[in-house]
C-alpha cells in the first residue's frame, strides 16, 4: 500500500549453483586422493556455463562421486581447460591444496602439455616457435586473435609427419591462452584441419592435384584435429614425476589414414614417432 516501506536483504554473494550429476563414462588414466588425470572426449564442455549447465566434465565427475577442489567457484577441480571439440588429457584437482600447487606449477611452466594436430600445408621450418600475444576479438567475443595488447603466448611446433597437403605436428604449450594453438597456427597460415572457427578457407587453400584429397580429408574429419596427447608434471604432494600419454583418437583416425596411405597401425602417434624418449 501507499506509504509502506519494503526492506530487502541481499546476500553477500550468490549461493553456489547446484551441480547436477551427468552419468556418462569417463576414461580415468590415473587417480589418487589428490588428483585425477582424465582423457576427455571431444564434444564435452569442461565446466558448467551458459548453454551447458548439466552435461559437462564436472557434472560427469560429480556423478561418479569424485571429490573436487572448491577453490575455483563455478568450476570445481578444474586446473586447466580444453576446448569443447579438443580431446585428450586433463588434470583435475580433488582438494584445494592440490589445486593451488598444480595451478602454481602451470603458471611456472612446470606442467608440460603437448598436443598432436593435423594442420593444412607445410611449415617453412621445423621446429618453429610462435611467440605472439593473444586477446579477444574486438567484435566477436567467441574468437581470439593476435593483438599487441593481448596476453603473452608461446607455442613450439615440430613436424612429426609430412603428407601431400597437411602435416602432423607436435605442439607444446608454454602458456595456456584460450584457443592458443588454433590461433597461432592460423597466424602461421597453417590452420588446424577441421577447425570451423579458424579454418581460413580449409581445403580451399589447397590448389592443383592435391585439392581433391584435401576435400576428402575435410569430409572425414568431424571436428578440429587437435588432441592433448602428452601430460607431464610432478605430483603436487609427493613431488614424484608423472607422465601420461593418449593415442590419436578414433574419430580422427580415418582422416590420418587417408593422408598416410595404406598404413594402418593401432597406435598412430607411437608409430609415427610423436612420442620422444624424454617424454617418460
Amino acid at each position: 500500500m501507499h506509504g509502506e516501506v519494503v526492506t530487502v536483504e541481499l546476500a553477500d554473494s550468490a549461493p553456489p549453483r547446484f551441480i547436477a550429476p551427468h552419468h556418462v563414462p569417463l576414461v580415468v588414466c590415473f587417480e589418487d586422493e589428490h588428483l585425477a588425470v582424465i582423457d576427455k572426449p571431444a564434444g564435452m564442455v569442461v565446466h558448467p556455463a551458459p548453454g551447458h549447465w548439466d552435461d559437462t566434465l564436472v557434472n560427469a565427475l560429480v556423478a561418479r562421486g569424485t571429490d573436487l577442489a572448491q577453490s575455483a567457484p563455478g568450476r570445481p577441480g578444474i586446473v586447466h581447460r580444453l576446448d569443447r571439440d579438443t580431446s585428450g588429457l586433463m588434470l583435475v584437482a580433488k582438494n584445494d591444496l592440490a589445486h593451488r600447487r598444480l595451478g602454481a606449477a602451470i603458471a611456472a611452466r612446470h606442467v608440460k602439455r603437448t598436443y598432436a594436430t593435423l594442420a593444412w600445408g607445410h611449415l617453412n621450418d621445423s621446429p618453429t616457435e610462435v611467440n605472439q600475444p593473444i586477446g579477444r576479438h574486438p567484435t566477436d567475443r567467441k574468437r581470439m586473435v593476435i593483438r599487441p595488447d593481448g596476453r603473452p603466448a608461446r607455442t613450439d611446433f615440430e613436424v612429426v609427419a609430412r603428407y601431400e597437403s597437411v602435416e602432423l605436428l607436435r605442439a607444446e604449450l608454454h602458456s595456456g591462452r584460450t584457443h592458443q594453438i588454433r590461433v597461432h597456427l592460423q597466424h602461421l597460415g597453417h590452420p588446424v584441419v577441421g577447425d570451423a572457427v579458424y579454418a581460413s578457407g580449409g581445403s580451399r587453400r589447397i590448389s592443383g592435384g592435391p585439392r581433391g584429397l584435401a576435400e576428402r580429408l575435410e569430409g572425414l574429419v568431424p571436428r578440429q584435429a587437435l588432441h592433448a596427447a602428452l601430460l607431464r608434471f610432478k605430483h603436487p604432494i609427493s613431488r614424484v614425476p608423472m607422465s601420461f600419454r593418449s593415442e590419436w583418437p578414433q574419430d580422427l583416425v580415418p582422416g590420418l589414414q587417408l593422408v598416410a596411405g595404406q598404413v594402418d597401425p593401432q597406435n598412430w602417434l607411437a608409430y609415427l614417432g610423436f612420442f620422444k624418449a624424454g617424454d617418460d
